[in-house]
This record gives C-alpha cells, sequence and structure tokens, in this order.
C-alpha cells in the first residue's frame, strides 16, 4: 500500500534557475502540518493529520498502518468511531430468517445494551469494558439465562464488526470475560399421577394434547401444528415436520424449533385417544403463511382447532384452558377471577419433561432421545436430563456383590 507524510506547511517549487527550493504555503502556521496519506485496502485514500514538530510520528503511525495492511488487521479509523448503537441498528436491518427472533434481539438491544454501551465507540472497547457490562446486567437481578441471552447478542454484534473491519478483535471473546451465569436449577419431572390428573381436567377438545405431549414429546407449537397427514397409525409413527408460531403477532406454519424433522414412536395408547379425537372433533383445513407474515400460504389439515373451527392461539390455550386444568389438578393454586399466577415450570414443556424421564428410566440412550426431542446435539440433552438418568451406583452394588459373593465351599 502506497502512503507518504505531506506537509502543509511548506511545497517545493523551481526557482529562476529551475532549480527546486522550498517555500511557504498559504497554510504555514496555521493548523496540523503533517498529513499522513495512505491508500486503503477499499481502495479509498484515507490520511490522518499530526501538529508541528511530530513529523516522526507522522513516520511511525504510517508503517503502523502498512503493517496491518500486510498482516490483515487494518481497521479504518473512521469506521472504528462508529459507535455500538450505530453500528448494531445498521446490522439489525439486514438481519434475515426468523422475523420473531430479530424482534426480541432488537428489543434486548435495546433495553439492556445500548443505554450502558450504546455510545461506545467500536474502537475503543476493551474487555474490561464487557466485564462491566456483564456485571450491570448481573446486579439487574434478571435470570442467568436472559442475561446470556443479551450477552450473545452484543457478541454477535461485535463479531460482525470484526468482520466488517471495524474493531481489530471481539473482546467479548476475551480469556478474562465470563460470560453471565446461569442457575444451575434441574428439571424435575412430574409423576404420572399428576400428568393423568391434568389430562382429566382439561376440556375434552384439548384433552389429547395432554396425550401427544407426554406420550410423544411434541412441543406446544408442535401440538398445535400438528396435521392428520402426520399420523401414521400403521407404522405406530408421528411425523414432526412443521410447528404453529407468531411471527410479529401474525400466526404462520414453520419448521419445528432448530429446523428438526423428525419421526417419534407412536404409543398405542397415544394412538387411540387421536383415533377417538378424530372421529369426535375431524380435522380443519387452516391455511396459514410459511415462517413469517408475508411468506407463501400453505394448507394444512390440523388435529386440534378451536370450537370455530380456526387455529388455537397459544395464549388463549394456557390462560383459558391450561392453567384452569393445572389449578383444577391442584398443581398451582386456584386463581380469583381468572388471572392465575406465573406458572413458567408447570407450563406444557412439563409433559416434554415426563416423556424424557420415562424413556430414560426404560434405560433409552441419550441419543435416541435426543433424535426424538428434537435436539441437535445429545450434548443439550445430557445436561438438561443427565440428572434422570438411572444411577450407576446401584447397578455397580449389585453387580459387584454378585461377582463377590460366595458361590459354594471352597477347597
Amino acid at each position: 500500500m502506497a502512503g507518504h507524510i505531506f506537509d502543509r506547511w511548506y511545497k517545493t517549487e523551481p526557482d529562476a534557475a529551475g532549480k527546486p527550493r522550498r517555500v511557504k504555503t498559504d497554510r504555514h502556521g496555521t493548523g496540523l502540518r503533517y498529513q499522513a496519506r495512505y491508500l486503503a485496502p477499499d481502495g479509498q485514500r484515507k490520511s490522518k493529520s499530526f501538529a508541528d514538530g511530530q513529523k516522526r510520528l507522522a513516520e511511525q503511525w504510517l508503517s503502523g498502518v502498512q503493517a496491518d495492511v500486510a498482516r490483515g488487521d487494518f481497521i479504518d479509523p473512521t469506521a472504528s468511531r462508529t459507535t455500538f448503537q450505530q453500528f448494531a441498528e445498521k446490522w439489525l436491518t439486514h438481519q434475515s430468517g426468523d422475523p420473531n427472533t430479530r424482534a426480541s434481539m432488537e428489543s434486548q438491544l435495546k433495553l439492556h445494551a445500548f443505554p450502558r454501551i450504546g455510545s461506545r465507540q467500536l474502537g475503543s472497547f476493551q474487555p474490561s469494558h464487557i466485564r462491566e457490562f456483564v456485571t450491570q446486567l448481573e446486579e439487574t437481578g434478571m435470570s442467568g439465562s436472559y442475561a446470556r441471552v443479551i450477552f450473545s447478542n452484543v457478541r454477535a454484534v461485535l463479531s460482525a464488526a470484526v468482520e466488517d473491519g471495524c474493531l481489530r478483535r471481539n473482546p467479548c471473546n476475551s480469556r478474562t470475560v465470563t460470560p453471565p451465569a446461569v442457575g444451575t436449577r434441574r428439571v424435575v419431572p412430574w409423576e404420572i399421577g399428576r400428568v393423568l390428573n391434568v389430562r382429566d381436567a382439561m376440556v375434552e377438545r384439548f384433552r389429547p394434547m395432554v396425550d401427544v405431549g407426554a406420550g410423544c414429546g411434541l412441543r406446544q407449537g408442535e401440538i398445535l401444528g400438528l396435521s392428520a397427514d402426520e399420523l401414521d397409525f400403521t407404522n405406530g409413527t408421528l411425523r414432526v415436520v412443521q410447528q404453529l408460531k407468531l411471527s410479529r403477532s401474525k400466526a404462520v406454519f414453520a419448521p419445528p424449533k432448530g429446523g428438526k424433522l423428525r419421526d417419534v414412536p407412536l404409543p398405542e395408547p397415544v394412538a387411540e385417544a387421536l383415533r377417538e379425537h378424530i372421529k369426535r372433533f375431524p380435522p380443519v383445513e387452516i391455511t396459514l403463511p410459511w415462517m413469517r407474515a408475508n411468506g407463501q400460504p400453505v394448507t394444512r389439515r390440523l388435529i386440534f382447532t378451536g370450537p370455530n373451527g380456526g387455529h388455537i392461539w397459544r395464549t388463549s390455550l394456557n390462560e383459558d384452558h391450561w392453567k384452569p386444568a393445572l389449578a383444577k389438578a391442584g398443581v398451582i393454586p386456584a386463581a380469583k377471577s381468572r388471572e392465575y399466577a406465573a406458572a413458567r415450570e408447570h407450563g406444557m414443556h412439563a409433559l416434554r419433561h415426563f416423556y424424557a424421564s420415562v424413556l430414560l428410566d426404560a434405560g433409552e440412550s441419550i441419543k435416541a432421545l435426543a433424535e426424538y426431542l428434537g435436539h441437535s446435539d445429545p450434548g443439550l440433552t445430557l445436561k438438561v436430563y443427565a440428572h434422570l438418568m438411572p444411577s450407576s451406583r446401584d447397578r455397580a452394588r449389585k453387580a459387584l456383590g454378585e461377582a463377590l459373593r460366595p458361590h459354594g465351599p471352597t477347597a
């Protein structure tokens, strides 16, 4: 990359004899004297000015820029002065994928990141600033998992800034930076009695949802989006190929979480419950956009629909049917004026935990369970459910006891 130091106070021009001589410019004695000029990797001519008496400093700075380019570490000084908020807002507008995910990221950054680090210039970020940011998040009292999501969003923005040449390295990735701590609350699965009690407390139209959740391990959105075409009663298989979710407050069909399509065993009691449900409440063709509000319309024959024949809204299901069933079964306190307390640990996801606990207790492998649950990584399944796996201590105790027990008279 070509570069040179330009002296604003002097210029060279020929004298009467044609020999070059230095003469003062009209700017002599005013402003910064030296200008280090260079050609950036993008082809743009850049410069930085230095005061009188700082020519050596200008030369050193220019040499450093040239070295950065050679190593691929060049950072545009103008871009590095962009604030975190300015860069993040522009970055968000170009994010593709699930609109709900983008909206959540935007909301989290606006509420928790911009007020704390939004005005900081990208080029000034140090690991200490991120450590301070993490501390501030933890001091708010928010859950560790939510704080970690916010931290991940900030890290994603700064990673994009590194790739765009606005920042040399991501301070979130420093070995001295620890993400917000996540609590170690363990999953406590329901007993079968509770599952049956909640099932009996549900209205008839939605009762088989409990069977599908507890017997096939589907997520709530996958239950709401279950189509009659995905049931194979002959081979005892249920195909999970879609879910019903909201995109910018509009109902849409979408692939299961993580795009993980899967086949799960269809137990006979669940199959029987679905057969009876289909006779009593025949599937209804529902047309909704695919993935996003302006997506291509698709039609599915949904098994679970509302009394008026439309799709089921998750909020209405939870508030009008699921929580009342929990209260009737004694899982949560009864409510006055139908305002039930928050019951996050007793959402329909509890049925998936029951499903996992039953399979693990029966000796099913983590790998198979991860496949049935739609987890992309068996390591996640192990992390969540390892404590539910049958203990090896009893097996070891019995095996060693059997091996060491005398089996007859010795010589």
